[in-house]
């Protein structure tokens, strides 16, 4: 599979700051077998953001696009925002598993806006913004992903699997 990946930092687009969230992603994606072919950093800017993802789903750049950054309460975040103007499906499950994985790490977590949804083809997955929680986050929904995404691009069809005849 292949992902993208999309940095919210208004610092770092100006260079005052560097982004290692984006760098802990490509780490974990690597490890998990995916191709990491673009990455971006981009300014807290709704319609710079929006139209970047949409691109990147619409073009069939990526399976997964995964973004960080940009989902807290600042008034310049807004990544939760960029990605439901252009999503077609939302996907609540994956941001609130997170969150609930996270509440067991800090209640900040509760303070997560992130969203996550599909274009076309393509998964978007708001992350944190801090590599800490990056890592934590993108290392526990690892797993469930591989099955969303081969049911998303029509490598599987399945989703009872193996399931009694009962169920």
């Amino acid at each position: 599979m292949r992902a993208a990946i999309l940095t919210s930092s208004d610092s770092g687009y100006k260079g005052q700051r560097e982004d290692l969230s984006g760098p802990a992603i490509k780490e974990i994606l690597e490890k998990y077998g995916y191709e990491v072919v673009y990455t971006v950093l981009l300014p807290d800017d709704r319609e710079m953001l929006s139209q970047e993802m949409a691109r990147i789903a619409d073009e069939h750049m990526a399976e997964l696009l995964l973004t960080t950054g940009g989902t807290g309460f600042s008034p310049r975040d807004c990544m939760p925002e960029a990605t439901t103007d252009i999503t077609e499906r939302a996907v609540p499950g994956i941001p609130e598993a997170i969150r609930a994985y996270s509440m067991t790490i800090t209640p900040r977590a509760m303070l997560s806006r992130a969203a996550a949804g599909i274009r076309k083809s393509t998964l978007i997955i708001n992350l944190p913004g801090s590599p800490k929680a990056v890592r934590e986050s993108l290392e526990y929904i690892m797993p469930a992903l591989e099955h969303g995404l081969e049911i998303l691009t029509g490598e599987a069809s399945d989703c009872a699997g193996t399931m009694p005849a009962r169920y």
